[in-house]
């Protein structure tokens, strides 16, 4: 496989931070250059776990996640009733509680736990990556940051589903979508926070708002909090639970959220430079991949007539 410069810099950064042996350096460029030129072939063609191959969440991550989805359902499906208290399908809900005081006590709670999780998010991502640099093995291209590359993959990823493209962008860890996805959510729980403080206390924000703002402010968060709530609920149904569990090679359900890892075609397929890392840090993932490569036939054309290909070239 003829690499892309961005995919061949990926490739040499990894063996630099993770200090590989001549021998091994030797050894991935090698079964690299044996990749076919065709990354759907090669996906299409590797073994697969369902429950998944290769490690991409900590046990954190996976904690904080779970903390979200039942934290975020739990507040959806009190808050609501709360606001619309009225309506016909909130009262027996409320009943079914206890009464409206007692939700708004479930709410609240849980909204607590809530803000517990973001706190322990924002420091595992932090204290992670200063242990990383420190390290020195903190690359920016691995994190959530969006970075101008994006953008191009986007565009490149529509021209792909156009058929404009014969194969999707070299994505990185986190592709477009999951940090859209993840940005998204981070706005949302930030307009709930800022407006749920309102209403548990209004006094203090009295005193810091102008008074000719104050009840302007009250009134807009009074909206925001309910509505953002359901646009919230909305775009996880409809779009989040979509991408990951339900769209064509992840139905009916994409493990990751409880094992932490990611199937071998998944991983090949939307975040290919970082399977490039993985071939790097996991002898037996090089291992593997030799197997099927051997097993299928699937070396490159260059390899089999005697030929050895350079590292840079056309985007793969």
């Amino acid at each position: 496989m003829k690499l892309s410069e961005l995919a061949h810099d990926v490739l040499e950064t990894s063996m630099r931070q993770n200090r590989v042996s001549a021998k091994q350096r030797e050894e991935i460029t090698a079964l690299v250059a044996m990749l076919p030129e065709d990354r759907v072939l090669l996906y299409k063609n590797v073994v697969s776990n369902p429950l998944g191959d290769i490690y991409r969440y900590s046990i954190h991550i996976r904690i904080q996640h779970m903390l979200t989805f039942v934290t975020f359902l739990t507040l959806a499906f009190t808050g609501l009733p709360i606001h619309f208290f009225e309506a016909f399908w909130a009262e027996p809900f409320n009943s079914l509680l206890g009464g409206v005081g007692i939700t708004r006590v479930i709410h609240r709670t849980i909204a607590v736990v809530m803000i517990v999780s973001m706190i322990y998010h924002l420091f595992t991502i932090t204290f992670g990556s200063l242990v990383r640099i420190r390290a020195g093995k903190f690359d920016i291209r691995r994190t959530i940051i969006p970075l101008w590359k994006d953008v191009r993959d986007f565009r490149e990823d529509l021209q792909y589903f156009a058929g404009k493209r014969p194969q999707r962008p070299e994505m990185d860890k986190f592709n477009y979508k999951q940090k859209i996805h993840y940005f998204a959510a981070a706005f949302g729980n930030g307009v709930m926070v800022l407006s749920g403080s309102t209403f548990l206390f209004p006094d203090i924000w009295a005193m810091i708002l102008p008074t000719s703002m104050a009840a302007h402010w009250q009134e807009l968060m009074r909206l925001s909090h309910p509505h953002e709530a359901l646009l919230a609920l909305l775009v996880i149904a409809f779009w989040h639970w979509y991408n990951v569990h339900l769209a064509p090679g992840r139905f009916p359900m994409q493990w990751t959220f409880l094992t932490g890892k990611i199937t071998r075609e998944h991983q090949m397929e939307e975040h290919f430079l970082e399977y490039l890392r993985n071939l790097v840090e996991l002898p037996a993932e090089r291992k593997m991949l030799q197997d099927v490569l051997d097993s299928r036939e699937l070396v490159a054309d260059s390899i089999q007539a005697g030929q050895h290909p350079g590292h840079k070239g056309t985007e793969s």
